[in-house]
């Protein structure tokens, strides 16, 4: 752990306003330090990859439960909170806590959810 002192001396130099602008413009152009892939497999079970810009796998596990196929489902349909919520006819509120895995989907959100993760394109029909 660094000391105050260490903190100073390592940061007098920066110009945070100047990273903080390059790292603005870095996003507005579409580039990434990081990405996170959500691929539902066919036991029900979501490969979650985190992959580098210049390609590289920093990790990938295969992730079990109702949590990552809301994560996986939501990330293929590439709708923010709100959006896949009203899709699926959730309160936000109640996506968010499935999300933070401080609940757990009912047996039939569940099925929703897995169907979705595997069909993203059945969005588009529920919020029609």
């Amino acid at each position: 752990m660094m000391t105050d002192e260490q903190l100073q001396a390592r940061d007098s130099g920066r110009d945070i306003g100047a990273e903080l602008l390059a790292s603005v413009r870095e996003m507005t152009a579409g580039k990434w330090a990081r990405k996170t892939t959500f691929d539902p497999l066919p036991d029900g079970s979501v490969r979650r990859t985190i992959m580098l810009a210049n390609g590289a796998v920093e990790k990938q596990e295969v992730l079990v439960g109702p949590k990552w196929q809301l994560m996986a489902a939501r990330a293929q349909s590439g709708m923010s909170q709100s959006e896949f919520a009203k899709a699926t006819g959730v309160p936000l509120r109640t996506l968010q806590e499935w999300e933070q895995g401080r609940k757990v989907p009912s047996g039939a959100a569940q099925s929703l959810l897995k169907l979705v993760s595997r069909h993203p394109e059945l969005l588009a029909e529920l919020s029609a």
